[in-house]
């Protein structure tokens, strides 16, 4: 709930589209040594709280590493993942004590930004992930490697799913150009623009926005993931994927 940055949000029909957009995701994220708390971050109750002046930043480049590539994390207690079918959230305020099932994640880079040197030292660093990446659980876990406790004190979001922060509008920007009338909408498509596209004829494109499977020219059969699907013109029609020489329809955006 603390943390701040950039969140997509879809319009309608678009909310339909999240489903397809890239995963990746990056955070500037504050670590708090010498305190560990019930949600691994600053909003929960305190667990230990042991000052730990004595940590030094070379102890933590020579660690960090180890938190880079795929890694197997534990998700925090108070999280979204499901365990027999209920939120981790929701067991862990009613009393139940449940630890999610350890994972495997991909961390692309790390870098160190700030060192703050004080009884309870404070580490900041940009950290590029895939989906599913926990930064509270990096920040628990180095705690643990360095053996003085950590938790997550600030979090923002850099970057999700293809947008980044420079480009994003404030709640309050919205609300001004709604008053305006300029506000506008980013296109449908634009976000989906990391995969790859075919476009059809018109007769053939209608059958495909029927539900129909429907035949691609042979340039095409190595495309086995999914496609941005266009009607000629360029006018967006979905999403498809290709099996065998044949385009099956995943979701129909725009029906002729």
């Amino acid at each position: 709930p603390a943390a701040t940055g950039v969140l997509p949000i879809a319009l309608g029909r678009a909310t339909r589209l999240l489903q397809f957009l890239p995963g990746n995701k990056a955070y500037q994220a504050t670590v708090r040594f010498g305190v560990t708390t019930t949600t691994d971050d600053l909003q929960g109750e305190v667990l230990t709280c042991e000052p730990c002046p004595e940590l030094k930043l070379t102890d933590i480049e020579r660690e960090i590493g180890q938190f880079i590539g795929l890694i197997r994390q534990i998700p925090p207690s108070y999280s979204a993942i499901q365990v027999d079918g209920k939120r981790l959230y929701d067991l862990a305020r009613q009393g139940e004590i449940f630890q999610a099932p350890t994972r495997t994640v991909q961390v692309f880079k790390i870098d160190i930004l700030a060192w703050r040197v004080s009884d309870f030292p404070e580490l900041d660093l940009a950290i590029s992930c895939g989906t599913g990446t926990y930064i509270r659980a990096i920040a628990r876990d180095l705690g643990v490697v360095l053996k003085t406790g950590a938790t997550l004190a600030k979090l923002t979001r850099t970057e999700s799913s293809g947008f980044d922060l420079e480009n994003s509008l404030s709640f309050l920007d919205i609300e001004n150009q709604l008053q305006t009338q300029t506000f506008e909408p980013i296109a449908p498509d634009r976000p989906l623009e990391n995969l790859p596209f075919i476009n059809l004829e018109e007769t053939i494109a209608k059958k495909w926005c029927q539900g129909q499977k429907v035949p691609v020219e042979v340039g095409l059969t190595d495309l086995v993931d999914l496609v941005r699907v266009y009607r000629q013109h360029n006018n967006f029609l979905g999403i498809g994927k290709i099996e065998n020489r044949i385009l099956i329809p995943q979701m129909v955006f725009e029906p002729l």
